[in-house]
């Protein structure tokens, strides 16, 4: 369960920062617009704790459900995308139209958008794993990015963009794609970027600002130079929890854009590394998540979100520091915010969803005595490997044995499974016999059976 416990660790340490600093950033500013000062605070505690309910409801999702749904989400996420930009339902700020008010707080599409891309986009790519080639794992996910890319800039929102390219870098690196194909895609990708710029004056402007800030200060650069001032302010300890002084209307979003110069003004740069540091322990978790699943969807899903979140967290402190243009992406877990917040914690959850079906996790799930409670925030996956679908289909991926024990993952992709003083069957199949599984039969879910451990030297006599 090491997986699970460095992800929810981790990215609960990084929300109650992000509370925190959520309430100290807000507080100035609702004060000086005649309301109560800890009301974005807890306008933002609210929130936390309806993504904590996202989280729990994400841990008891079974993974075939979440494949079996994802084409149809996709749908649903395209239609909302278009919705959006209709004058009277979405709502404009800022010159984009990005937002659906709901009342108590405003719907973002997009965000559902990269989750549903990463999610889709997994299952496409599992589904295929059995004859993929370069062409079937470009084919329809680049299509799809371009038409979602298409909807997100006309908003327009660029920053959405980057972030879903990013989800689709993920996707294209843990489906197999060879390194060449990213040099072409980012040759495409910077011709492309420098087409956007060049359209959109705006776009132009943060391009130059970024290259010289101080070249405009009242203007383009006001941003950038008060976030820098910021982090300089801080030092090394910082001027204490509360104490900040751009938050004082100074500097412009800083309880969500730039929440990050104002960890540096408060808690220095020590609290900036352990900020930095925690996003890192997210990231080790999903790459390890990754590497020891068993599931093949659930390799690709946890990739591409593990570099969408670390990406976007990346972007935010880039730009906050003056070594990125500004994109106007949140920081995941701390910025202030409605959307994204709840689906974050969402995709906490999903990820800790993910580290359950590991091969160890499900074998300990099953076996060890645990609570009421335990049980039912962390069900115990009927299977480390879940299906899609109940009945095999012919566009169903192949059936692979999968075996494993407390101190070692098994997974055997084109050969049959190694020996082992102990094998556990957790594929939910039916009982296998000499390391080879039966096709016939009717499947039993939820099978666990010991193997004594074969005599004698490995392929030899008794």
């Amino acid at each position: 369960m090491t997986s699970c416990h460095l992800v929810l660790g981790s990215a609960g340490l990084l929300l109650l920062i992000g509370l925190v600093m959520v309430f100290s950033a807000s507080a100035i500013e609702a004060a000086l617009d005649d309301e109560p000062a800890w009301a974005p605070g807890v306008k933002q505690l609210v929130l936390a704790c309806i993504g904590l309910g996202a989280t729990v409801v994400a841990m008891r999702l079974p993974v075939g459900l979440v494949r079996r749904w994802a084409p149809a989400a996709l749908l649903v996420v395209v239609g909302l995308l278009v919705l959006v930009l209709i004058p009277g339902i979405g709502q404009e700020r800022n010159g984009a139209r990005q937002w659906i008010p709901l009342g108590v707080t405003d719907f973002q599409p997009s965000e559902l958008g990269k989750l549903v891309f990463a999610l889709w986009g997994a299952h496409v790519l599992a589904l295929r794993e059995r004859y993929l080639t370069t062409q079937s794992l470009l084919v329809p996910v680049v299509p799809v990015f371009a038409v979602l890319s298409l909807l997100l800039i006309a908003e327009p929102d660029f920053g959405g963009v980057v972030s879903l390219g990013l989800v689709l870098v993920g996707l294209l690196w843990a489906g197999g794609m060879p390194l060449r194909w990213f040099g072409a895609f980012a040759a495409v990708a910077a011709l492309l970027t420098a087409l956007m710029v060049w359209v959109a004056p705006y776009r132009m402007e943060r391009v130059t600002a970024f290259l010289d800030p101080f070249a405009d200060p009242t203007d383009t650069g006001f941003q950038a130079i008060r976030g820098m001032y910021a982090l300089a302010t801080g030092g090394l300890w910082g001027v204490g929890l509360g104490n900040s002084a751009m938050k004082w209307n100074i500097l412009p979003e800083a309880e969500s854009d730039y929440i990050f110069a104002i960890i540096g003004e408060e808690l220095g740069f020590l609290g900036c590394l352990v900020v930095v540091t925690l996003y890192g322990v997210l990231a080790y978790a999903g790459f390890r998540i990754a590497r020891r699943s068993a599931d093949r969807f659930v390799q690709l899903a946890s990739v591409a979100i593990t570099v969408w979140l670390i990406g976007q967290a990346t972007m935010n402190m880039g730009y906050v520091v003056g070594m990125l243009p500004v994109t106007g992406v949140t920081l995941p877990l701390i910025s202030a915010g409605g959307t994204s917040l709840i689906l974050t914690l969402f995709i906490v959850g999903l990820l800790a969803r993910f580290a359950c079906s590991e091969p160890a996790a499900v074998e300990h799930l099953r076996t060890a005595e645990r609570g009421r409670l335990a049980r039912l925030l962390v069900p115990a996956p009927a299977a480390a490997v879940e299906r899609p679908r109940s009945r095999r289909s012919p566009d169903a991926e192949p059936r692979r044995p999968v075996v494993g024990s407390a101190r070692t993952v098994l997974h055997a992709r084109g050969s049959g499974p190694r020996r082992s003083p102990a094998r556990i069957d957790v594929t939910g199949g039916a009982p296998r016999t000499g390391g080879v599984p039966r096709t016939g039969g009717v499947p039993r879910t939820g099978h666990v059976r010991r193997e004594p451990a074969p005599r004698g030297r490995p392929g030899g006599g008794r």
